[in-house]
């Protein structure tokens, strides 16, 4: 198992989590109030620099108005 940050599959995760960002017709900015966060916070998971946890990467989902679920499924079909 590949422990590094940079995997083909991470930045594929990344890239994820901003298409559906973009698709809530959402700023870094409002995810990161929304999350209670600094706008750096939404910047480093994006740009893959920040690798989130599981109970993250659900708040952050919330956040975008999606499910963690659908998420994982989308990921999955990506």
């Amino acid at each position: 198992m590949d422990k590094a940050i940079y995997t083909a599959e991470h930045r594929r995760l990344c890239a994820l989590l901003r298409v559906v960002r973009e698709r809530a017709e959402l700023r870094q900015a409002d995810v990161a109030e929304a999350l209670d966060v600094p706008q750096s916070f939404v910047s480093k998971y994006e740009s893959g620099e920040r690798r989130l946890d599981l109970i993250e990467l659900k708040q952050v989902c919330a956040a975008l108005d999606t499910t963690l679920e659908g998420f994982v499924q989308e990921f999955e079909r990506s």
